[in-house]
This record gives C-alpha cells, structure tokens and sequence, in this order.
C-alpha cells in the first residue's frame, strides 16, 4: 500500500512540476527519461547546463529524483537534470552484464543528448553525469567513452568497473569525482575481485589517465557528534581534477538525504555533508 501511494505522489508531482516524463524510440525500444527545467528556465533565454543523474540498479528514475532531491540544487544553481530508466531498471556497467553484447547505454545516451539539443536551451559545454552504485558504474564508462561530450562525472558508491579500465582507450581528459563511504557493504570501499577496483585506486586510475604529477591536497572536515568524518583528497592540473570524497563509517547512500529503505541494510547515511551542492560545485569548475 505504501508503494502504491509513493507511486501516486510521484505521478502527481510530475503533473505540477518542472519535471516532464519524456520518452524517444532507440534500437526498437521505448525510451524513457525525466527532465526537470530549473525554475526561471521559461522566462530566460540563456542556456542551461545539464546533470545527468542515473539510477541504481532496481531503482527507477522516479526513485533516484525523490531520492537523491538534486532538483532542490538544479534551481539554486540553474541547471537542467535528466533522470534516464535503464532497461530492466539496471545500466550495462561490464560486470553481471556483457560490456560488448549488454544494453546500449552509451548509445542511449548520445540519442538523449540529440533529444534534448532539438528541445531545450542546453549548454553543450556544461554536460556532466552523475548516479549511484549502478548509475555510479555508469558515470566511470561514460568518462572512458564520452569525454569529447561530458566535461566531468561523479560516481557515488560506485568505483571504476574493471571492464571500463580493460576497454577504456581514451586519451581524452576528463574530471571525475569518486564518493564512497567505507563501512558500504552493497559495493566495498575497498573493491571487489573481477568486478571493480577500490576507491583509492579509481582515484590513482584516473589521476594517472589524466596525467596529473601533483600531489594531491587532503583536507579532513569533521562534523561534529552525530555525523562522521569525512576526508576531501583531490590532484588537478589545466586540463582536469581528480577527487576522493571518504566518508568514514558511510553506507551506501546518497550523503544529506532521508535514508532510504528498500528492504536492504544500505548504511549510515551522512547529514551535514549535502553531496548534491558538492557535487555541483565540483561539476561548475569544468567546462569543455
């Protein structure tokens, strides 16, 4: 019954809303995405970057946009945000999944963008992808293969997928920030054997595909008795960034929402740490 009801206010908020359910027809398959135009968006003629904000797997796209509440962020900051539906509500990621033969995201993908080039006021130079654990996987193969396109990602809950290190044959430069929590017991801070690598590694992969030589800068905010740690590690040059954001004792979570509860023990969630202005803050230092 409660589902029932979450379903209900989630359609209704749609039909009062800046978020508009839009579909487009891709390899013989309906497609379907939300947009949420940030207010103002119809009385200003400029154009608006864009988030990509991508689901976990068994999540829908109407879940991650009340979870994650990153349209709250899209007015302060006046962007646009795109919530895709993966098939089967999962994103081809390389692991549980052929890399090659599995769903054609990327492709999806670049058919959304086309979309949303004819229809709205969007900054092709302000293009940038976001998600959790799944949705997070995805955000580290649309860096290998998308970084003409995309100007930085951030992956929350979700290093860099082994298959992505294995075909990534980019040499293009991409900014990319890694959120994890260390006590995540769905996807381990540490990594995993034969399907993704650990946090701290996804942040020396990428330091190195970018080819950044600084050392990095480690700052460690505490929060405070009721919030834990939570430790900023980040190497840059001209071209791109590299950032670590550690939450100690963090669950697999979405940091400064309301927990959310799927039936599965995801974690603590951190409340001070609003990870959407972070992320956001992170994504408006880049451009293309």
């Amino acid at each position: 019954m409660k589902k029932i009801l979450l379903m209900l206010l989630m359609i209704g908020y749609l039909t009062t809303s800046k978020a508009q359910r839009q579909h487009i027809n891709f390899e013989g398959k309906k497609r379907d995405f939300i947009v949420y135009t940030p207010k103002n968006y119809n009385s200003n003629n400029k154009n608006f970057p864009v988030v990509f904000n991508f689901h976990g797997g068994g999540m829908s796209h109407l879940e991650q946009m009340f979870y994650t509440n990153m349209n709250k962020s899209a007015d302060k900051n006046q962007f646009i945000v795109i919530y895709p539906l993966g098939i089967n509500k999962d994103w081809n990621v390389g692991f549980e999944m052929s890399y090659q033969k599995g769903s054609n995201d990327i492709g999806f993908i670049k058919e959304m963008l086309t979309f949303l080039k004819g229809k709205y006021n969007i900054d092709e130079k302000a293009l940038y992808a976001t998600g959790l654990s799944r949705g997070g996987f995805l955000c580290h193969r649309i860096a290998s293969e998308m970084a003409d396109v995309f100007a930085a990602v951030a992956s929350v809950g979700a290093p860099l997928p082994d298959s992505v290190k294995f075909y990534n044959q980019s040499k293009l430069k991409i900014s990319v920030l890694q959120v994890h929590g260390t006590a995540d017991e769905v996807v381990k801070y540490e990594g995993k054997k034969n399907a993704y690598a650990s946090a701290l590694n996804t942040f020396e992969y990428w330091k190195a595909h970018n080819v950044i030589t600084a050392n990095a800068k480690t700052e460690v905010i505490k929060y405070g008795p009721n919030d834990s740690d939570v430790t900023f590690t980040e190497v840059k040059n001209n071209e791109a960034a590299v950032k670590l954001i550690t939450i100690k004792n963090g669950g697999h979570t979405w940091p400064g929402t309301d927990p959310f509860n799927i039936g599965y023990p995801l974690g603590y969630t951190h409340q001070k740490l609003d990870i959407n202005e972070t992320i956001w803050r992170f994504f408006s230092e880049h451009r293309k």
